[in-house]
């Protein structure tokens, strides 16, 4: 009965493994079975299946009558296998097997094919076990010591003995169960088992060698995770510079393990660095944005980054700013000139990243000095109005910015017209006797208009002379006397005193006389106005209603002091 059992089992185990193979190929051609390579290995894998062996030995079986008869192994094809494996790691396991045929196909006429005789092998077996993961096809060695249960083949028991086993096949993952179930697509093993049942009839001794092939299917039981792969996350700073501001980039990794060593290495464009920080020399960039990529490795010293999750990458970005150009303003002061002067101008400039400036100067007319902050306009040569000033300022770079200001110059202001004024008057009434002398008062009046002149040396005086109504009722009545007296003297009051007047001027205080003019005015009085008239005044002011004395007829009079008036003696009585 259970030879019967075993023997639809593994019928059936076989006719699954041929109809799994191609459903299994199928599936895992639709998108949905593409990730199944992304799945960690299994921890345990669990295979039942389908087995045919093929045994090759030759017993020499003593018989009941004392005859050896020779009798050879043959192939077994209903079997089945079964083993379980235990991993360590992605790659090497353990595994533990076991193996059971029986059972062969009956050959007629003789006790093959019967239940003892030919066909009972039983296997436990186990050892180290190695796979290759890759992809959806995981290849696989393994070699194992087993204890075999041996019986035939002539009617000998079942016995152990012992044994090994080595070989190899392929599974087929695929999506079912999770991407739980695998088809061993197949396995072949080569078998040696040595049996000793001992002397006697129906006794002898066995070396076998066999070769196995199964087919089955493998159920995957937990899974063998990599540790976490390492991270590593980079931050620029700053983010944004000018040319020629450093940028350092850090570094910062996760889930390293401490007892491993581990590398960095940096890229991109001025980057330099070999641990957790790096520079960037940003002088010979032009503006725009760039980026620095950091990795790093683990691993064994010399060996870091073999493994996929020993690796990780990152990547920072800055950005290479333009230079802004500067910014510029001026003044002149003072912002009003006259012709000739000069101004001062000055700017006002800021780079906002403190590059070096230079200033130069333009101006619409007249010309500026000067290469500084500061400048000085000279107007020589410019016309009267609005002259327009350019500053500029130009950076290393090339970038440049200007301003303007203005300076005035005004038209030369025409200096006032002078007019003649009064000066001191000189008043002849205190001396009856001599009524146009020149007296010591005078003098003084006199030596002030002297002064005037001196000071003034293109200016005029006018001397103003005027008499009483009695002297001019005296002078008409000696004009009248002399119309008819050839000889008679007149004697004109104002002219004689204007006369006077100019000759002290002259004789005493070295005037020029050409610089004093005398008239006579109607005014009536006993004196003599004098008038000062400066370059460029008009001197009819002075002049105007009066009468210029005709000075080659009225003469200056010598200034003698009065005789002194004869004494009489008194008569004695």
């Amino acid at each position: 009965m259970y030879a019967r059992v075993f023997r639809f089992l593994s019928t059936v185990m076989a006719m699954l493994c041929l109809i799994a193979a191609p459903l299994a190929l199928t599936a895992q051609s639709t998108p949905a079975a593409s990730g199944s390579a992304e799945h960690s290995p299994s921890r345990f894998d669990i295979f039942a299946g389908y087995s045919y062996l093929a045994p090759n030995g030759t017993v020499a079986v003593e018989r009941g009558n004392g005859s050896i008869t020779n009798v050879s192994y043959l192939a077994v094809n209903v079997g089945g296998l079964f083993s379980g494996a235990y991993y360590f790691n992605k790659n090497i396991g353990v595994q533990a097997e076991y193996a059971e045929h029986w059972y062969g196909t009956a050959v007629s006429g003789t006790n093959i094919g019967t239940e003892g005789n030919n066909d009972s092998f039983m296997t436990f077996g186990g050892g180290l076990i190695a796979r290759f993961p890759t992809g959806n096809i995981t290849p696989f060695v393994h070699a194992l010591v087993d204890a075999q249960l041996v019986g035939g083949p002539y009617h000998e028991p079942n016995k152990f003995g012992p044994g090994m086993t080595a070989g190899g096949g392929m599974d087929y993952e695929t999506p079912w169960l999770n991407h739980h179930l695998a088809i061993r697509l197949f396995q072949a093993d080569y078998e040696y088992m040595h049996v000793d049942w001992g002397p006697g009839i129906y006794r002898g001794r066995a070396n076998i060698n066999a070769a196995r092939l199964s087919a089955g299917f493998v159920f995957h039981v937990g899974e063998i995770a990599p540790p976490p792969p390492v991270t590593l996350a980079c931050t620029a700073s700053p983010t944004s510079v000018f040319p020629g501001d450093p940028v350092t980039v850090t570094a910062s990794a996760g889930n390293l393990d401490p007892k491993l060593n581990t590398v960095y290495s940096w890229t991109g464009t001025g980057v330099s660095g070999n641990g957790t920080t790096a520079t960037v020399a940003t002088g010979a960039l032009a503006p725009g944005t760039y980026s620095v990529q950091g990795t790093v490795k683990e691993g064994k010293s010399g060996r870091e980054g073999e493994k996929p999750w020993e690796t990780a990458n990152c990547s920072a970005s800055f950005t290479v700013k333009e230079f802004e150009p500067p910014t510029i303003s001026c003044s002149a002061n003072p912002s009003t000139i006259k012709p000739g002067e000069t101004s001062t101008i000055t700017s006002t400039a800021v780079s906002p990243q403190n590059r070096p400036l230079t200033y130069s100067y333009t101006a619409t007319s007249g010309s500026v000095s000067g290469s500084g902050t500061t400048a000085e306009y000279s107007s020589a040569g410019a016309p009267t109005g609005t002259v327009g000033i350019t500053c500029n300022v130009s950076d290393d770079k090339g970038h440049t910015a200007s301003a303007n200001t203005s300076v005035t110059i005004e038209a030369p202001v025409a200096p006032p017209k002078p007019h003649a004024s009064a000066l001191c008057s000189i008043s002849f009434s205190t001396d009856k006797m001599r009524p146009t002398r020149v007296d010591n008062e005078a003098k003084a009046c006199l030596d002030q208009v002297a002064l005037d002149l001196k000071q003034q040396t293109d200016a005029k005086v006018v001397v103003i002379g005027e008499s009483d109504a009695n002297e001019k009722a005296r002078t008409a009545r000696e004009e009248k006397y002399a119309e008819h007296h050839k000889h008679a003297k007149v004697e004109e009051f104002a002219a004689q005193r204007a006369v006077n007047t100019k000759d002290y001027l002259v004789t005493d205080q070295g005037i020029d006389a050409s610089r004093i003019e005398v008239v006579t005015s109607p005014t009536d009085g006993q004196t003599v106005e004098n008038y000062l008239v400066p370059a460029g005044a008009d001197a009819s002011e002075a002049t105007n209603g009066t009468t210029p004395v005709d000075e080659s007829t009225v003469k200056p009079e010598a200034r003698k002091p009065l005789g002194e008036r004869p004494h009489h003696k008194k008569k004695a009585e």
